[in-house]
């Protein structure tokens, strides 16, 4: 079947009422301060945190106990083929693939030197440049007494970049990873190109990043050196990284998909495709575990079913159930119950759209433009974006502290029990009833709206 991208032209119109009523309640919260304390508060205080901890937060959720730097890298991969230049019957182009990254690592910085790091991020709207304020201080030492540490690709969507799950990056470097958060040349804000790039590229570039983590890691002399552990690698892809992280985890891409519409000329897809006898060949087997974010192409026909045998690496599936832009039941549940041969969880937020869980809070500077041109890309109808940024936040170190650092501990917050039997005692007589027990590390009330499911290795769904 044809893709079916959701490339909608953005609508103000729908989310003026959210971003009317979001103002609100900031300007309420400010008449509320004197006017000296106004100026001081508009004047030192930075709108933009990635880094809040709301107080219902699960338990997994707060940032670890490492101090953290961040810095930022250009990679380049040479000859990679040019998707947007290689012609219908003509041999591939090719040319050097740029990439720009970010990288979060546990880092030595004095007591005395730590202060609030921040990002200047391009926006939904490229017309708006964003001021994001976190805890990573900009090429501070890398702490390499506790090297070498697993590492975690964070791959964002079409369009998307490298600040998008900023929060992420920051959070799970606090706890003892290297995390690299990649911007997809084609398919950023401020670069967005024709989808076929980013069909081809998007495995390959999470790969390529792979290798060069390794690279960097065996080299003694780059700020990396000794600090990666590439031989246990995660990788956490929203939409279109999720479609090419369930590539690298081993579901070949459908033939139907290789000669679709908005696909790579001449069928370079086949790279990627099942039915190509050396596409296992090229996969990496030092990722051990996956977190797919709402990923796109289940519902499209990317997969057949029996393509979804060939994931054997376990794998936490987090989507909306509304989610329209992927599919839930045809998309996303229907990847969770065909990847029968890994063992895998299901997260999902009841209501929640295509941006459950993944992007950064609305940024300030976008509340106040005055048509709210791409704030439907930060915002949800329904969920709060800091609650799922924390939700997201639990879930990751669960997952990738069981199967990156094989810490048994937390598996209990992952293989969850909703109900249980517990006796009450009324009218002096024992009666049994099942009611909801708290999830682990969440308190009581504040699972409301997930459900958790999982299968292990050799369950359908």
């Amino acid at each position: 079947m044809p893709y079916r991208m959701s490339l909608k032209p953005v609508s103000t119109h729908a989310w003026a009422p959210m971003l009317a009523w979001t103002k609100t309640l900031i300007l309420a919260a400010s008449a509320a301060l004197s006017a000296p304390t106004l100026a001081t508060t508009l004047e030192h205080t930075p709108m933009n945190r990635i880094d809040t901890i709301r107080p219902d937060a699960p338990a997994l959720a707060g940032y670890g106990d490492f101090q953290i730097g961040v810095r930022t890298l250009a990679l380049v991969d040479e000859r990679r083929v040019d998707i947007l230049n290689t012609k219908p019957g003509a041999s591939s182009v090719l040319y050097d693939r740029e990439l720009t990254v970010e990288v979060w690592y546990p880092a030595s910085v004095p007591e005395d030197e730590a202060s609030l790091g921040q990002y200047i991020a391009v926006t939904r709207n490229p017309a708006i440049t964003a001021t994001l304020f976190g805890r990573a201080i900009r090429d501070a030492t890398p702490n390499t007494a506790v090297g070498p540490l697993p590492l975690v690709i964070i791959s964002h969507g079409y369009p998307g970049n490298r600040y998008l799950m900023s929060h992420l990056g920051e959070n799970l470097a606090s706890k003892g990873f290297v995390t690299v958060s990649i911007d997809h040349t084609d398919s950023t804000y401020d670069d967005q190109q024709a989808i076929a790039s980013t069909l081809y590229n998007r495995p390959l570039d999470q790969r390529f990043v792979i290798q060069r983590m390794a690279e960097l890691s065996a080299d003694q002399n780059h700020f990396l050196g000794g600090l990666v552990d590439a031989e246990n690698t995660g990788v956490l892809g929203y939409s279109m990284g999720g479609y090419g992280l369930i590539n690298n985890l081993g579901a070949g891409f459908s033939d139907t998909a290789v000669r679709a519409p908005l696909a790579p000329a001449n069928d370079l897809l086949i790279l990627h495709a099942a039915s190509n006898p050396h596409y296992r060949k090229s996969l990496d087997p030092r990722i051990k575990a996956g977190f797919a974010v709402a990923p796109w192409g289940m519902a499209e026909g990317v997969w057949h079913r029996e393509a979804l045998a060939g994931i054997h690496t376990p794998t936490f599936y987090l989507v909306g159930d509304k989610d329209d832009t992927v599919g839930y039941e045809t998309g996303v549940r229907a990847l969770y119950n065909s990847a029968y041969n890994s063992e895998r969880y299901l997260l999902t937020f009841i209501n929640a759209g295509h941006n459950a869980g993944a992007p950064m809070p609305l940024p300030w500077e976008m509340l106040e433009s005055p048509s709210g041109k791409g704030a439907d890309h930060y915002i949800d109808s329904v969920w709060d974006n800091v609650r799922m940024n924390n939700v997201m936040a639990h879930f990751a170190t669960a997952h990738f502290s069981l199967y990156l650092k094989a810490d048994a501990s937390m598996r209990r917050y992952l293989d969850i029990r909703p109900e249980d039997v517990q006796t009450n005692v009324a009218t002096g007589e024992k009666q049994e009833q099942k009611v909801p027990e708290p999830w682990p590390g969440f308190t009581e009330g504040s699972a409301v709206g997930l459900t958790l499911e999982k299968l292990r290795r050799g369950e359908r769904g």
